[in-house]
């Protein structure tokens, strides 16, 4: 099963340089940032099937990933 792509500025490319200012420049954002990209990269390999686990399980990381991304979201509109 091939995965779509939700890197961040894959999903938002018309943010791209607000979200490159933002990490360079807001700790906190670099850091949910960081963590998104981990939490993507992980339910990436599991809808590939290089790493195997509960369905549930998936399902969490999913809503952490979206959850991760609101926030992100919501600092890149008040940029």
């Amino acid at each position: 099963m091939l995965s779509e792509k939700h890197d961040l500025v894959h999903e938002l490319p018309e943010h791209r340089d607000t979200i490159h200012k933002l990490k360079t420049t807001n700790n906190h954002f670099a850091r949910l940032f960081d963590e998104y990209h981990q939490v993507d990269h992980e339910v990436r390999r599991i809808e590939t099937g290089i790493e195997n686990t509960s369905d549930e399980y998936l399902e969490e990381r999913k809503k952490i990933r979206l959850s991760l991304k609101d926030e992100l979201y919501r600092m890149i509109q008040q940029a």
